[in-house]
C-alpha cells in the first residue's frame, strides 16, 4: 500500500500540472503514455522487439494521435487517418507473406485493433482536455469515484460475482456501488464547477452514468485480455499499480464513447 501511495503521488505530480497546462506539453505526455501503452500490448503478444511491424505500429499510432491542427501534411496530400490505417493493414498482410507466416494473419489483426484501442482512447484524452479543462477532471474524478465505490462497497457487502470468468474479485454489489459514487461526483461537479454552466442536471447524470458503466466495462476489457495472455499487469512502469494501461484502461475506454455518442 505504501508503494502504491508513493507512486500515485509522484504520478499525480507529473500528470496534473501537464493536464492544467494543456497544449503541446500535454500532447507530448499523451504521446508518451500511448506509446508505452502500445508497447505493453505488443509485449503481451511477444511482438515488442524492434521489427518492421512494430515500427509501422508505432508510426500508425502516432498518426492517429495527431490533433486536427497537425494533420495538414495528410490533407494536403489527399490522405486521412483512415486511409493511412488501411495502408498499414496492407503492409502487415504483405509482411505475413514475406515472413513466411512467422508473422500471421492473427498477429496483423491484433496489431490493428491494439493501435485503434490505444490510439483512439488517448487521442480523445487530448481532445477532451482541449475542449475544456474541467471536462477531463470531471471524467477522471468520476472514474476514480466509481473505482473506489466499486472496491469499498464490494468489499463490504459484495457477495454475487459480476463476471468471475474475467475478474473473479468484482461483484454485482460493487458494480452498483461504483455507479452510486460516480453519480454523486457528477452532481458535485454540476453544483460546484463550470460543468453546471455547460450541461443540464439530466445530461450530467446521464454522462456520469455512462462514465461509470463503460468505465467498469473498460476495466473488464483489460482484465479479459490480460487473462487471455496470462499476465497479471500490463506493465511495470508504475510500482504497485502496474503499467500505463492498468491505470488508464477506464479513461481511454469511456472518452471515445462520450464523444462518439455526442454526449460530451
Amino acid at each position: 500500500m505504501k508503494q502504491r501511495i508513493i507512486t500515485a503521488i509522484i504520478a499525480a505530480a507529473i500528470f496534473v500540472p501537464l493536464v492544467i497546462v494543456g497544449k503541446l506539453p500535454f500532447l507530448l505526455l499523451v504521446y508518451a503514455m500511448a506509446t508505452i501503452g502500445l508497447y505493453e500490448l505488443l509485449r503481451m503478444k511477444n511482438l515488442h522487439k524492434l521489427s518492421f511491424v512494430s515500427v509501422i505500429s508505432y508510426v500508425l499510432l502516432w498518426i492517429i494521435l495527431l490533433p486536427q491542427e497537425y494533420t495538414d501534411f495528410l490533407t494536403n496530400n489527399d490522405y486521412d487517418k483512415t486511409q493511412i490505417m488501411l495502408i498499414g493493414g496492407l503492409l502487415f498482410l504483405i509482411f505475413s507473406v514475406v515472413s513466411k507466416n512467422r508473422f500471421t494473419f492473427d498477429d496483423a489483426g491484433f496489431l490493428l485493433l491494439a493501435i485503434v484501442y490505444v490510439g483512439i482512447g488517448f487521442y480523445f484524452m487530448y481532445v477532451t482536455r482541449e475542449a475544456k479543462l474541467v471536462y477531463i477532471f470531471y471524467a477522471l474524478f468520476t472514474i476514480w469515484a466509481t473505482d473506489s465505490g466499486a472496491y469499498f462497497v464490494g468489499k463490504a457487502i459484495g457477495k454475487r460475482k459480476l463476471w468471475p470468468e474475467i475478474s473473479p474479485n468484482k461483484t454485482i454489489e460493487g458494480f452498483f456501488g461504483g455507479l452510486a459514487f460516480g453519480l454523486i461526483v457528477g452532481i458535485g461537479f454540476y453544483l460546484f464547477t463550470p460543468v453546471g454552466d455547460s450541461f443540464s442536471l439530466v445530461k450530467v447524470l446521464l454522462m456520469s452514468l455512462m462514465i461509470s458503466v463503460f468505465g467498469q466495462l473498460g476495466d473488464l476489457v483489460q482484465s479479459a485480455y490480460k487473462r487471455h495472455y496470462g499476465v497479471k499487469d500490463a506493465g511495470k512502469l508504475l510500482p504497485g499499480h502496474g503499467g500505463i494501461l492498468d491505470r488508464m484502461d477506464s479513461l481511454i475506454f469511456i472518452l471515445p464513447i462520450l464523444h462518439l455518442f455526442h454526449v460530451l
